[in-house]
């Protein structure tokens, strides 16, 4: 199967491709890295009328690290910020979750905001950028908003993007107190599709849980946290046993709707959440 007939435009610049959105009575899509957008196409999933391709447009790429925020241009490659060792001492965990997007070969294309706005509900970076309280800026002829994370995404491919905006950047603040970790179990090992996920941060002192951050992703439309898991583990060893914390993800987390193996999933994300606090544990005891 092929794509029905589009019209299609590169613009360079941002006004350009604000410019080309401006498409009264039409339907636009954006092509960034193309991943998710072009097998939608071929299988005829979507249909626009216009496909405004970003891969042009100047100053949408580009990682610049602060003191206190990280901001990642909405066009950066995915195998970039994988690379990036300036983001590897200042934020590892979404060194670590672009890594674990299926193979080389998609994170060359793939890019970060291509796959916010992509909205897969088992995704690997819109679950990190949840926990690390991310922010994403969109601008149009309107005028420039950000969106924080949490309030991003609002089901299984769909998000507060209005027709006529582009995500220019996502800004990650930088918390130091925290230390993250993430996993997954994807179907077919490592490139495959995830089946669930989990990003754990955690405050800890003498041995102890101060303060946690949970966020599961797969189990749901969209990733969330999980704060009666969180609340549950202040004041926890970080190296202890953890008895009853996968029957408590599974409680939280497969809540509300979701796919019918949701409680599978979440029995998943229970395992890999004792996975993450067993290697945090590890860490702080060489």
């Amino acid at each position: 199967m092929s794509a029905v007939a589009f019209d299609y435009t590169a613009p360079t610049t941002l006004d350009g491709a604000l410019g080309a959105l401006d498409a009264p009575g039409r339907t636009v899509a954006l092509l960034a890295g193309g991943q998710s957008l072009v097998p939608l196409l071929t299988s005829r999933q979507v249909r626009p009328d216009v496909v405004v391709d970003l891969n042009g447009v100047a100053g949408l790429a580009g990682i610049d690290i602060g003191a206190d925020r990280v901001r990642v241009g909405a066009m950066t490659r995915l195998r970039e910020v994988e690379q990036h060792r300036g983001l590897a001492a200042a934020l590892p965990v979404l060194v670590s979750a672009a890594a674990a997007v299926a193979h080389p070969h998609i994170r060359v294309r793939s890019t970060l905001g291509g796959s916010l706005c992509h909205a897969a509900p088992a995704a690997e970076l819109p679950a990190v950028a949840l926990v690390l309280g991310a922010d994403v800026v969109l601008r149009s002829a309107r005028g420039v908003r950000s969106v924080p994370a949490a309030r991003f995404a609002t089901g299984a491919g769909t998000t507060v993007r209005a027709p006529d905006e582009v995500v220019t950047e996502v800004v990650f603040p930088r918390t130091g107190a925290f230390t993250y970790e993430f996993s997954e179990l994807c179907t077919r090992g490592s490139t495959g599709y995830p089946v669930a996920g989990v990003c754990l941060g955690l405050r800890a002192g003498g041995g102890l849980v101060r303060a946690a951050r949970v966020v599961v992703a797969g189990c749901g439309p969209v990733p969330v946290r999980l704060p009666g898991v969180e609340a549950a583990l202040v004041g926890r060893a970080v190296a202890g046993g953890h008895p009853g914390l996968v029957a408590s993800v599974v409680a939280e987390a497969a809540r509300g709707p979701g796919p019918e193996d949701r409680e599978y999933r979440a029995e998943v994300a229970g395992v890999l959440l004792v996975r993450a606090l067993a290697a945090r544990a590890g860490r702080e005891g060489r």
